[in-house]
């Protein structure tokens, strides 16, 4: 353990080139942990000893879920591909033979799902605006260049592309100037969110930098900020040197009369457990600011209703607010992740029938799709026909919001593009205007 003068924890990261030595504690063979570090080439691998120590239980790795949180598995990508990356890996291949293999595989990974790189890039004039998303009319997504990276990464990731190196497929900026001015031309939208990677892996001086001008734009209601830290780094905002600075930046956006909300990611209960992040939570509500929690349902790390509903029974005690229980996203490794939406769709209900009323503010099962957010309201039948019922929590054509639609039941559907529609020739967002759109 690394302490500072103070007598607490120092944040110690990990990272590939650990990666075989923590594997030995997972107990793999000389031939496993080679095909991790393969896989470990295409997908990146981060976590720290906050994560590695209190965190995983040792004795229960390689099943463990938080171990399978944060480790590379072996079988999380296409054997071929892993195989000839540890042919290359035990031939000790140049790096850049090794680099070139494993760009051609992420490559087949859809690196940026649901239109990102083309349906959500804002311009000012005709210009693209770097570092910035802009999908529905009422929110803008930021992207500090100073938060693109994580106290640690979670393999399912859907922001994997972040984090290999490739600058074609990342979105960063330290122009705060130029989202003020396009706040200013776009009065419609009342709330950034900044993301990343983590803003909280930023300290509260470079922070403050991007945060403070958003005080000033009168039409902002809400800043937004997506972070992992509760779970993965608590000491943000306990006993790092800079806890007590950035709780006052908090407090100064609450009194600059804008909603302050965090939007958490926890994946499960253990990551609630340590008394640190209490103690965190506590702090960052003392501030003004809310904390609402999301995560997606993940195969063999949170598919079990009990694992949800001990989470938002525990998040709502402490204060939080249940939000969101995402699918996982059509990128990465998802073949290896993913629920069946029927399966996702039962784990949500029986979780939310077990919990009180308080804890029924989170929504789901949701797809962040190319139309929206499509919300696995149900399966029930219909004229003698068995049918998925959905909504739009959130679309690019805001008319289409909480308008119910149906799909054909299929029970090996994972994601939106596995559906077809029931009772119509296509999906409400599916007009020839929409399609001209999602295509351009």
């Amino acid at each position: 353990m690394i302490l500072n003068q103070a007598g607490t924890r120092r944040f110690k990261a990990y990272t590939s080139k650990h990666l075989d030595e923590l594997l030995l504690r997972a107990g793999l063979d000389e031939t496993q942990r080679l095909k991790v570090r393969a896989v470990a080439t295409v997908l990146p691998f981060r976590t720290n000893a906050y994560v590695v120590d209190e965190l995983i239980d040792w004795s229960a790795a390689p099943d463990d879920p938080i171990y399978r949180l944060v480790f590379p598995q072996a079988d999380m990508l296409p054997s071929p591909d892993v195989d000839r990356l540890a042919d290359l890996l035990k031939a000790e291949a140049p790096n850049a033979e090794i680099q070139a293999e494993a760009n051609r595989v992420r490559m087949k990974l859809n690196p940026h799902p649901a239109g990102q790189l083309s349906l959500n890039v804002p311009r000012i004039g005709k210009e693209p605006v770097p570092g910035m998303q802009h999908k529905y009319p009422e929110t803008v997504l930021f992207f500090p260049k100073q938060g693109q990276t994580c106290h640690a990464y979670c393999t399912y990731c859907f922001r994997w592309a972040q984090f290999v190196g490739d600058a074609d497929l990342k979105f960063a900026s330290d122009d705060v100037e130029q989202l003020v001015a396009y706040l200013g031309e776009h009065p419609e939208v009342t709330s950034v969110l900044l993301t990343g990677g983590d803003p909280m892996i930023m300290g509260e001086s470079v922070l403050r930098r991007y945060v403070e001008p958003l005080l000033e734009v009168e039409q902002l209601e809400s800043i937004r900020i997506g972070t992992k830290s509760l779970a993965y780094w608590p000491q943000r905002f306990t006993t790092d040197p800079d806890a007590d600075d950035t709780l006052r930046l908090f407090e100064q956006v609450v009194e600059a009369g804008k909603n302050l909300a965090f939007m958490s990611h926890f994946s499960h209960p253990r990551e609630l457990a340590s008394p640190l992040v209490s103690q965190a939570v506590s702090r960052i509500l003392g501030s003004g600011a809310t904390i609402r929690t999301q995560a997606p349902l993940i195969r063999s790390i949170n598919d079990d209703p009990e694992v949800w509903s001990s989470m938002w029974r525990q998040q709502l005690g402490m204060g939080m607010i249940p939000y969101y229980m995402f699918v996982e996203r059509d990128t990465g490794p998802q073949d290896y992740f993913a629920v069946p939406l029927a399966q996702a769709y039962e784990v949500f209900r029986d979780a939310y029938a077990s919990v009180s009323g308080l804890c029924r503010t989170v929504r789901g099962p949701s797809m962040s799709a190319t139309p929206g957010k499509v919300c696995v309201d149900g399966v029930t039948e219909i004229a003698g026909q068995k049918v998925f019922v959905l909504h739009l929590i959130q679309s690019r054509d805001p008319s289409l919001v909480g308008r119910p639609f149906f799909a054909r039941y299929d029970p090996q559907a994972a994601w939106l593009t596995d559906l077809r529609p029931a009772f119509a020739d296509r999906f409400p967002w599916e007009t020839a205007a929409q399609e001209a759109l999602l295509s351009a």
